[in-house]
């Protein structure tokens, strides 16, 4: 098992997090959602939050995280939204038009911790929404 290392703890703090753009609007396409990796890869970086695995669908993104614990998993939620909303809409003025009130996000966010036992679950999961999006599998059952 490996953990990460402060200067005075180790730990293995990680989070499943999910977080939507407001309304559903499908608008992480592109250099849209280029650029939001990056603003996402730098606020991570900057905060000593490893992003273990992560995938971005049009409407929603999906992140496993691993979180130092002298940070709140609210305070990186913050971080991470706060600043990729206000630079998106900053750089991409079509985004502005479709978000005037300044929110890119859509309230609130969907956690999870993840232990080690299922941690690659997790990360397999995450890593393939593309293809999991893309099926058509409602079933209805009789039962």
């Amino acid at each position: 098992m490996e953990y990460r290392h402060g200067s005075h703890n180790a730990y293995d703090l990680k989070y499943h997090v999910v977080f939507c753009t407001k309304y559903r609007y499908r608008i992480l396409t592109g250099e849209v959602a280029t650029r939001c990796r990056e603003l996402i890869r730098e606020v991570c970086k900057s905060n000593y939050v490893e992003i273990v695995s992560g995938s971005s669908s049009p409407d929603h993104i999906h992140l496993l995280l691993s979180v130092p614990p002298s940070l709140s998993l609210s305070k990186v939620m913050q971080y991470i939204k706060g600043k990729s909303s206000r630079k998106l809409l900053e750089e991409f003025e079509h985004l502005r038009k479709r978000y005037w009130g300044c929110h890119l996000w859509a309230r609130g966010y969907f956690a999870v911790t993840v232990g080690n036992v299922n941690s690659e679950d997790v990360q397999r999961y995450i890593e393939q929404q593309e293809h999991h999006h893309k099926q058509d599998n409602f079933k209805i059952s009789e039962y």
